[in-house]
């Protein structure tokens, strides 16, 4: 198996790569830097090994407590957690949810300490279409979908690099598809 000095090693050497070919096809430097900067923070904090007592795991510093039930919940290596298709999208819908769990423990702490009201549904809504609309004008309409896509290629480089490791010491690769 590549060690997680081995994975970090493939993450910013395909930095280069991964801006050049992403400048390559849209023409635009602020996708693809966000691109870019996601397959950086895909590769060095939010990829497959989060699994697991990991480089990736422990760089989350004090946050790395919202990784326990990721931790609980899925084996190291599954196809759920290293899988091409499925394991950057469960790790955002995880992690979305656990910030979501997050933030509104900290509004009922400060609205508890402070004898205020907490945030109220529609309150929430219109913040986050602020920082919609924020990141729209700033970046563009496609800046999720394209952070989405480095956070994919950034735990797909992983993979990958698990795959080869594995085919080199056994010969065969199946679990992982």
């Amino acid at each position: 198996m590549p060690s997680g000095k081995t994975h970090d090693a493939i993450t910013f050497f395909l930095v280069a790569p991964t801006f050049a070919a992403t400048y390559y096809v849209t023409r635009e430097i602020p996708i693809s830097t966000v691109i870019t900067a996601g397959m950086l923070f895909g590769g060095l904090m939010f990829g497959p090994d989060l699994d697991t007592h990991s480089k990736q795991y422990v760089r989350w510093g004090i946050l790395k407590s919202l990784w326990y039930p990721y931790q609980a919940f899925f084996s190291h290596r599954s196809r759920w957690s290293h899988g091409l298709i499925f394991g950057t999208f469960i790790r955002v819908v995880y992690f979305m949810g656990a910030l979501t769990l997050l933030a509104f423990l900290l509004s009922y702490i400060y609205a508890t300490y402070t004898g205020g009201d907490l945030p109220n549904l529609m309150r929430m809504t219109k913040t986050w279409g602020a920082i919609g609309e924020f990141v729209q004008t700033n970046v563009g309409s496609y800046a999720l979908p394209s952070l989405f896509g480095g956070l994919w290629l950034g735990a797909a480089s992983h993979t990958f690099t698990d795959l080869a490791g594995t085919f080199i010491k056994t010969g065969r690769v199946g679990e992982f598809l």
